[in-house]
Formats: C-alpha cells, sequence, structure tokens
C-alpha cells in the first residue's frame, strides 16, 4: 500500500483483494478514473483509500451467455465502437457510446463506472433501465443482484452499498427485427447531455411488437418512457405514430414540473432517436 498525502493507495491483486479493501467502508474503487479523480481532487468525495482494480485481469470481462451479455468493471467504454458485441444490441451500444466525452474518456473509462457513479445526464445508466440489465453486487455477505431500474435512487445516489463491488452487468441481448435511435442535446463537444432520448424498437411482420424508449437528464434517476412506448406498441411505425409518441415522452413521461422548452426538446430528440431506430429496424 502506497500513501499520497493523506489517501492511501492500494493496487489489487485479486477480486479478494477489492472487496478486503472494500470492507472498512470508506474505500474507493479506480478503474478508469474519469470521475473518481475528478471528485477527489475537487474535494467532492473523500476516501480513506482507492483500490486500483486495473491489475485484475478477471474484471476485463465480455461474453455473451444464453442470450444476456455479460460485462465486468474493466471493460472500457471504447470497447462498444468495436464489433466486439454483435447483433442489435451491439448496433445500439455503438449507437450510444459515441456520445460519451471524448476519445481520451472512451479509452479509459468503464461501463460500469459510469453506471455506478449515477450521473443523471450519462447515458448509460438508462440504456440499462430500459433493457432490464442486472446488476451484480458483490460485497462481504455474497453477491446479491439488482435490476437497473431499482438500482437508481438519486443523483449520484445508487442502492450500492460502500462496502460493495459493481462486479457485473448483464444485459438481454436484442431479438432480430430491432432498430436503435439515440439523439441528445449538449451545449458543446465532450459536455454532459442537457436532454437525451434513447430508443431500441422491435418491429414483427411490420408492426411494432416492443419499444424500449428511455429519456436522459429529466428527473433525478434514468426515466423510462412508458407512455411513448405505449404509444408506439402495435402502430406500423409510421411518421404519425413516431409523432404521437414523441408527444407522450414530451407531455407525460417528462412531466408537467418542466418548460415549455424542456418539453420540446424531448419530443424533438425522442422523434429524432424513433425515426433512427425506425430505420435501422427496417434494415437490420
Amino acid at each position: 500500500m502506497t500513501k499520497l498525502g493523506t489517501l492511501q493507495y492500494l493496487a489489487a491483486s485479486g477480486p479478494d483483494d477489492v472487496l478486503a479493501a472494500l470492507a472498512d467502508g470508506d474505500t474507493a474503487v479506480l478503474a478508469g478514473g474519469q470521475s473518481l479523480i475528478p471528485e477527489i481532487t475537487a474535494g467532492g468525495v473523500r476516501p480513506r483509500r482507492v483500490v486500483d482494480i486495473n491489475p485484475v485481469t478477471e474484471f476485463d470481462l465480455l461474453t455473451e451467455v444464453d442470450g444476456t451479455l455479460r460485462i465486468g468493471p474493466l471493460v472500457r467504454h471504447r470497447t462498444f465502437e468495436s464489433q466486439a458485441v454483435g447483433g442489435a444490441l451491439g448496433d445500439m451500444l455503438r449507437t450510444v457510446v459515441g456520445y460519451i466525452g471524448h476519445p481520451p474518456i472512451r479509452a479509459r473509462g468503464t461501463m460500469l463506472g459510469s453506471l455506478a457513479y449515477a450521473h443523471p445526464a450519462a447515458e448509460w445508466p438508462v440504456v440499462a433501465t430500459i433493457l432490464g440489465a442486472q446488476l451484480d453486487l458483490a460485497g462481504p455477505d455474497g453477491h446479491r443482484t439488482v435490476a437497473a431500474k431499482d438500482f437508481y435512487l438519486g443523483p449520484f445516489l445508487t442502492a450500492r452499498r460502500p462496502e460493495e463491488l459493481l462486479a457485473e452487468v448483464r444485459i438481454p441481448v436484442l431479438p432480430d427485427g430491432t432498430g436503435a435511435g439515440f439523439a441528445e442535446q449538449r451545449p458543446f463537444l465532450a459536455t454532459f447531455a442537457e436532454v437525451a432520448a434513447v430508443a431500441a424498437v422491435t418491429v414483427t411482420d411490420a408492426v411494432v411488437s416492443a419499444a424500449a424508449i428511455g429519456l436522459v437528464n429529466v428527473g433525478p434517476c434514468p426515466v423510462r418512457a412508458r407512455a411513448a412506448e405505449n404509444a408506439l406498441i402495435g402502430t406500423d411505425f409510421c411518421d404519425a405514430a413516431i409523432t404521437r409518441a414523441a408527444e407522450a415522452a414530451a407531455d407525460t413521461d417528462a412531466g408537467p414540473q418542466h418548460g415549455c422548452d424542456r418539453r420540446q426538446a424531448v419530443q424533438l430528440l425522442t422523434r429524432r432517436a424513433l425515426t433512427q431506430a425506425r430505420a435501422r429496424a427496417m434494415t437490420g
């Protein structure tokens, strides 16, 4: 163990080292460090120690098993820019990842780090929520699984306990005929989104059979746009259906607490995401 001022640094050699370090409840996990290091530097968080999990090769896990994509704590954002994940789910992840930060952040940052950080304007938490992801938390009492929809409790607040590690996320593979779309509004490159919309829509026999639509930064937690989904399912995915779904996202899912300008942005971005998803579903 090394001391950096009053902050202790520990390089873990295996999963047991990580869990042992976290047991004190005052240790932070260092993977990509793209959120943690700025927070420590600015004094936003003050852990007694950081445990570096980068030497733990077991955590660099990316595999599909029985229709589920399993992702470990050291899988970097940039991994999803490649063809490492196939099918409709891979297309969706590639669609979203290009909006995360900029290339150096994507090279170091990790998906699980973003999920655990729980920034209300981050992209991965809403993707995990609308796709029904399961998050595996490892701690002194063993493992427990929390659905993404139950993991987020507020801005930067999750169901993870201080002594637990977010050890894996499991995302169901999307069926054939699914198209993905993503659109966001941000003031300039590499900032967090002011508003964003993401969609995964499945078309079966020319009819929308399933839809997962999410909104970013319209509430304290990721928002699944159920009203928009219900407006779209069973339609032929025409322009009018997309417009109705986008209006439902703005008026019902985003909620009346937002001003006219923000609701208009939600409507516009949802329409863009759905239009993109339609094009991919029809050609995929």
